[in-house]
């Protein structure tokens, strides 16, 4: 009987296991293995612009400048800047995107404040304020859907898919990266809340609001 009941013991012990590593493996605590375009011979896109002529096309640009800024490891808090950009390493999601282009040589914050003034009517804005209007995911959708290119949302034509790609979630938003999931769907780069461990992260399968798909043109 003891010996039944060890045995027991052990299979329940190795059951519990699994089922953890499995369901760390599924929020991402465990990081998924990561693959490259050349694995499902999708051909990078390289962008004709290079708005800061720093040399590096825009959407490398892009994604090379939202993985600088997840590096940073940005601490998760929704405050307000005079500056408009955080400047203390707190930030939310859409300063992700935010940062992203600023780098990249297209300072939103800017462009979104000179949108809003020529066509506020676009805009679900009761009173303008630039510092904080541009770190909306409401109002970056309104702004990208009138200012970049608009891609599919089906995460399984993966050749659409780009890394420096943005996507918009309901309420969320983040930058598409260059690493692919072992059925070719991105990963993608964002700061979602205070737990997050990883910055890139293989979330698209589980996420059934995804509203939009842009591309900086």
């Amino acid at each position: 009987m003891k010996k039944y009941i060890k045995w027991a013991l052990l299979i329940l012990t190795l059951t519990i296991l699994i089922l953890l590593t499995y369901s760390l493996y599924l929020l991402n605590i465990i990081p998924h293995k990561k693959y490259t375009n050349e694995d499902f011979k999708i051909k990078t896109y390289i962008s004709k612009t290079d708005m800061d002529n720093d040399g590096i096309d825009d959407q490398t640009d892009i994604l090379e400048s939202a993985r600088a800024y997840i590096k940073t490891k940005p601490k998760y808090k929704s405050k307000y800047y005079a500056s408009g950009y955080p400047d203390d390493n707190f930030g939310v999601c859409t300063d992700v995107v935010a940062n992203a282009l600023l780098n990249s040589g297209y300072d939103i914050m800017e462009l979104l404040n000179e949108d809003v003034l020529n066509s506020s009517e676009d805009y679900d804005i009761t009173i303008v304020d630039k510092n904080i209007d541009f770190r909306r995911v409401s109002n970056l959708n309104t702004y990208f859907k009138k200012h970049a290119i608009t891609l599919t949302t089906d995460i399984k034509d993966i050749d659409e898919w780009q890394g420096g790609d943005i996507i918009v979630f309901t309420r969320h938003i983040g930058i598409i990266s260059d690493k692919r999931n072992k059925k070719g769907i991105p990963f993608i780069i964002h700061h979602a809340n205070p737990y997050q461990i990883h910055y890139e992260e293989d979330i698209l399968e589980k996420r059934n609001d995804i509203i939009a798909h842009y591309r900086i043109s």
